[in-house]
């Protein structure tokens, strides 16, 4: 949850000026790289094109039965949260199904939900494993 005041919204929303861009989830398969210079490149590219990247949107695979398996996704996770942030996005979907071990992947969530939080991007979790606190 944020820590601004909707009067803080309504404040930077009154002196907004529309923009004619349309709004796009990316597919993080479809990034060729997470360099921070390469997403700027691409987020204006995009802006080129009439586009705004509003989310990134990731499957993530949970199947292995392997703690070491387990944190090798939440970091393949965690720089999709810090390549969100680069692109100006506000959202990360992970799409992820059922886990071989609930608990390990709850762990990870929780701590990819603090770190996205702290990038100031939104961690939303669709699918059969269990969601964090915090995370839709």
């Amino acid at each position: 949850m944020s820590t601004q005041s909707s009067s803080h919204v309504r404040r930077a929303v009154a002196t907004a000026q529309p923009v004619d861009a349309e709004p796009v989830t990316i597919d993080a398969a479809a990034l060729s790289s997470t360099a921070p210079a390469d997403l700027r490149d691409l987020r204006a590219a995009l802006a080129e094109e009439g586009y705004v990247p509003a989310g990134l949107r990731a499957a993530a695979d949970f199947s292995a039965d392997c703690s070491i398996e387990t944190q090798r996704e939440a970091d393949r996770l965690r720089s999709l949260v810090r390549a969100a942030s680069h692109l100006g996005a506000g959202e990360l979907v992970v799409d992820a199904d059922a886990a071989a071990d609930s608990g390990k992947v709850a762990s990870a969530l929780d701590a990819l939900a603090e770190r996205a939080d702290r990038e100031g991007v939104s961690l939303t979790v669709v699918g059969d494993v269990d969601r964090p606190d915090g995370a839709a």
